[in-house]
C-alpha cells in the first residue's frame, strides 16, 4: 500500500513539474521500473521485481498528416499529450519515437539545447502515462530537414556527428526508467559492390526510411563497416548510460531473400546490442514462411518485432504472425498515426486505408484486453 501510494504522488508531482516548465531540473522516471535483459539472457524483466516484460506497442512515427513528432511537439503539446493518451487506451506499453538528426543538431556539430529540453520533457509524460519509450534516432526521413552540410559530410565526420547525437540523447534520458531502449539507427543499410552518392535510399510517401552507413566499403566487408559503425554509437551512449538497453531496428532480410542471416543481430556485429529488432509484415497466405524467416533471428537474446502491421495481409493473418511467434519473441510493435479506430470511422469513412487502419486497431486493443499481451 506504501509503495502505490508513493507511486500515485510521484505522478502527481511530475505531472505538475512536466505542465509547470520546470522538468529540466528534476529527476524523472522513479514511478516506473527500469527494463533489463533477464539473468539467462533471453527476455525483458523489469529490473526490481524481475516480473518479465513483454513489449506491446505502436511506432509514433508521424501524424495522419505524415508530420513526425518532433516536428509539432513544440507547438501542439496539447495533441502529443493527447495522442499519448489514447495510445495508453490501445493498451500499450510502450511508445516508438523517431528523432530526426537534423532538426536535432546546430551546424557547429552540438545539438541544440531547446530539442533535449522537448525530449525531457516527452520523458515526464512517457512516466505519468506508464508508457516506456523506443527512441530510434538519427532520422533523415524527410530530406527538408536534412541540411546540406550532413550531406556534405565524409563518413568518418558522418559518423562522429551521429555519436555526438547518442551521446547527448544518452545524457539527456539516462534517469529515465521510462526509457525501454536506444535504437540507433532505422533500417541501415551499407553500400554494394560499386560506391553510392547518396546517404538515403529509396521514398515511400515521401519519406526516406532506409538511410546508409556508408557511401564506399573501399574493400571492406559489410560486417567489418557495419560493427565499426555499431561500436562508435554504443559507445558514445554508454560513455554517459551504461544500462539502457541498445538495438539496431533491421530490414527482414532473411525473409526478403528467403535465407542468410541477421546483419546486426548476429555476431560478431551484434555483440554489443542487447537484443535484436525486426521490421515484419507478412504476405497474404505467407504466415508460415514469415515465421520461419523470423526464427532465424532468434539468437539467444530477446527479440522484438519492432515494426508490424497488416499492410500485405488480413488482421487475422498478421494475429496468427503474432501468436505463431509468442514462444520466443519478446515484444511486437505495431503503429498509431494520430487518430483513434472512432476518429478514423467518423472522419474517412470512404478511406479504404484508414477503414483498415480502424479495423487494425481495435483488434491490437482487444488483444491487450485479453490479457495475453503484453
Amino acid at each position: 500500500m506504501a509503495n502505490s501510494a508513493f507511486r500515485r504522488i510521484a505522478r502527481i508531482v511530475l505531472f505538475f513539474f512536466a505542465t509547470s516548465g520546470c522538468y529540466s531540473s528534476i529527476p524523472i522516471g522513479n514511478a516506473m521500473e527500469r527494463i533489463r535483459v533477464s539473468a539467462d539472457g533471453i527476455h525483458f524483466v523489469k529490473a526490481d521485481s524481475g516480473t518479465k516484460f513483454v513489449i506491446w506497442g505502436v511506432n509514433y512515427d508521424h501524424d495522419d498528416r505524415g508530420r513526425l513528432l518532433d516536428e509539432y511537439w513544440e507547438d501542439e503539446w496539447n495533441t502529443v499529450r493527447e495522442d499519448f493518451g489514447e495510445i495508453k487506451a490501445l493498451g500499450a506499453n510502450c511508445v516508438r519515437i523517431h528523432l530526426q538528426l537534423g532538426l536535432a543538431i546546430n551546424e557547429d556539430k552540438s545539438v541544440r539545447v531547446s530539442y533535449l529540453d522537448r525530449l525531457r520533457k516527452l520523458l515526464v509524460l512517457a512516466e505519468e502515462f506508464g508508457l516506456y519509450l523506443d527512441i530510434t534516432g538519427l532520422a533523415c526521413y524527410h530530406k527538408a530537414n536534412v541540411p546540406a552540410w550532413l550531406d556534405a559530410l565524409d563518413e568518418q565526420e558522418r559518423w562522429n556527428v551521429q555519436a555526438t547525437f547518442w551521446n547527448a540523447i544518452a545524457k539527456t534520458c539516462k534517469e529515465s526508467n521510462a526509457v525501454f531502449c536506444y535504437d540507433l539507427m532505422n533500417e541501415p543499410i551499407l553500400a554494394g559492390k560499386e560506391p553510392e552518392k547518396e546517404w538515403l535510399a529509396g521514398e515511400l510517401a515521401g519519406k526516406h526510411f532506409v538511410q546508409r552507413l556508408t557511401l564506399d566499403l573501399k574493400g571492406r566487408s559489410r560486417e567489418e563497416v557495419a560493427m565499426q559503425w555499431v561500436n562508435k554509437m554504443v559507445t558514445a551512449i554508454k560513455s554517459e548510460d551504461p544500462s539502457h538497453l541498445i538495438t539496431v531496428g533491421e530490414i527482414p532480410w532473411v525473409f526478403v531473400f528467403g535465407g542468410g542471416k541477421p546483419l546486426f543481430g548476429d555476431s560478431p556485429v551484434g555483440d554489443r546490442l542487447d537484443f535484436n529488432s525486426v521490421h515484419f509484415y507478412p504476405k497474404k497466405g505467407e504466415v508460415e514462411k514469415a515465421l520461419v524467416a523470423l526464427k532465424a533471428y532468434e539468437v539467444g537474446k530477446p527479440l522484438v518485432v519492432e515494426e508490424m502491421f497488416p499492410l500485405a495481409c488480413t488482421p487475422e493473418e498478421l494475429m496468427e504472425f503474432v501468436d505463431g511467434s509468442s514462444e520466443y519473441v519478446d515484444g511486437w510493435i505495431s503503429f498509431y498515426w494520430g487518430k483513434s479506430s472512432k476518429d478514423l470511422r467518423e472522419n474517412k469513412p470512404n478511406d479504404i486505408g484508414a477503414a483498415i487502419t480502424a479495423n487494425w486497431l481495435d483488434r491490437f486493443q482487444a488483444e491487450a484486453n485479453r490479457g495475453t499481451k503484453p
